[in-house]
């Protein structure tokens, strides 16, 4: 890729302060000084810049524990975004939610510019599993427990795939809930069929990885590669 796109990418910094940086001598490739910004590099050269060396990751994956009233998409015209609340620190990536948390559910939302990566875990075939904890207007029952293992139909005549739903430690009103696939609002509408309302529902977990409960609201970490992985874990 071209030199200051490198550069701003993995120093995070705008197209033309690394310009700037380039001409003025502040950047070497492989020890070297390098002035001209349209130099093609390959991704893993040693680049420094202000004799700090560079390294562009490339792709991010961030955990984000996303608060109530907050959409999950890259933009809305009158809403705040996932992608807002984490995009400041990495201005240079189109970043993106890999799957959808409703506006008024909170907790575990991946965000990404890995395309391939956000396709792979979303698909059908791949079945990655995602835990919830929910809050109901009424107590878990036996049969709402029974009616999830054995595939809810929903109010359209449309049949969920099996999904565990078992009681919440110290709540009589709450279910933890995991999932294989992702239908519109597919929880509040499974659980609607046995004449219960959702009052809350917050994600837990990915895969195999658990949402970073120290973050709090709207706090977001970088997934290390061993984390990435365990997300993808069918296993879990």
């Amino acid at each position: 890729m071209r030199l200051d796109r490198f550069v701003a990418e993995a120093a995070q910094q705008s197209r033309s302060d690394v310009r700037a940086a380039i001409r003025a001598g502040q950047v070497c490739v492989a020890g070297e000084v390098c002035r001209a910004p349209d130099r093609q590099v390959p991704e893993t050269a040693a680049v420094t810049l202000g004799g700090k060396a560079l390294a562009r990751e490339a792709f991010v994956y961030l955990m984000l524990d996303k608060p109530k009233g907050v959409v999950s998409a890259a933009s809305d015209p009158r809403d705040v975004t996932v992608v807002q609340l984490v995009g400041g620190a990495y201005p240079r990536r189109a970043l993106f939610p890999a799957g959808r948390l409703d506006k008024d559910s909170t907790g575990f939302v991946l965000v990404t510019d890995d395309g391939a990566f956000a396709h792979d875990i979303l698909s059908p075939k791949r079945h990655v599993p995602k835990t919830y904890e929910v809050l109901l207007d009424t107590p878990l029952t036996p049969a709402m427990i029974d009616g999830f293992a054995a595939g809810v139909r929903l109010a359209d005549g449309s049949v969920m795939r099996p999904a565990l739903a078992q009681p919440l430690p110290g709540e009589p009103c709450g279910a933890r809930v995991v999932l294989r696939q992702g239908v519109y609002h597919q929880i509040k509408r499974m659980f609607g069929t046995f004449g219960a309302g959702v009052c809350a529902l917050r994600r837990t977990a990915i895969g195999g990885l658990a949402l970073d409960e120290t973050l709090g609201p709207g706090g977001f970490r970088a997934l290390s590669p061993e984390e990435v992985a365990r997300i993808t874990d069918r296993d879990s």
